[in-house]
């Protein structure tokens, strides 16, 4: 009796140390295309490289959301907005996420983007929505990128020592924000080149 109580604790101390040393990644959770009210995209490319070797980070330089309601509206405008006036063939992100802290699908997974031209066909790019010029987004958002970003890994989608960057360091602009681009260095994976 004592014996096999012994080897059940021994077990499960082993399992609980296993478990903190391979966590899983949360799944965040992601508001399918169908579900925001996505437009069919008149094109898509696969990534060159895939799983992708580079994650670039931007904002929207927009108003920031707090609703899904709202974040979804946002995330439908974009998409007018990239189609329609800039002539891209869907949504130039592979996702969004608002201050809601939901991930909200664009292109998706393994999809080139149109966010940043030399990165797009070996990256993910993640839009937060909002200005981050003066401040960080909320801490719900931030969960959200990094367990999307961990969720990728996970799924072969992401390599596993991707860089991240932000979209300052692959063209010029001031995206994501100055607060932004200084939080994310701070970051796993980023890199000054």
């Amino acid at each position: 009796m004592i014996k096999s109580a012994v080897v059940i604790f021994l077990l499960v101390s082993c399992q609980v140390l296993l478990g903190a040393v391979h966590k899983t990644p949360v799944r965040p959770n992601i508001i399918l295309r169908s579900e925001w009210g996505a437009a069919r995209a008149s094109s898509a490319q696969n990534l060159a490289k895939d799983p992708a070797p580079f994650v670039v980070i931007h904002h929207s330089d927009s108003d920031s959301c707090t609703t899904r309601a709202i974040c979804q509206a946002r995330v439908r405008n974009f998409q007018n907005y990239h189609i329609n006036n800039k002539g891209w063939g869907d949504i130039g992100y592979n996702f969004l996420v608002g201050e809601d802290g939901n991930v909200y699908e664009g292109r998706g997974w393994g999809k080139q983007g149109a966010h940043s031209k030399s990165y797009n066909s070996k990256s993910i790019g993640i839009c937060m929505i909002g200005n981050f010029n003066h401040h960080n987004p909320n801490a719900a958002a931030v969960k959200a990128v990094q367990d999307l970003i961990e969720y990728g890994v996970s799924l072969g989608k992401i390599e596993e020592n991707y860089t991240l960057l932000g979209h300052r360091q692959t063209t010029q602009t001031s995206c994501p924000g100055d607060s932004l681009y200084q939080l994310i260095q701070t970051w796993p994976h980023w890199s000054s080149n």
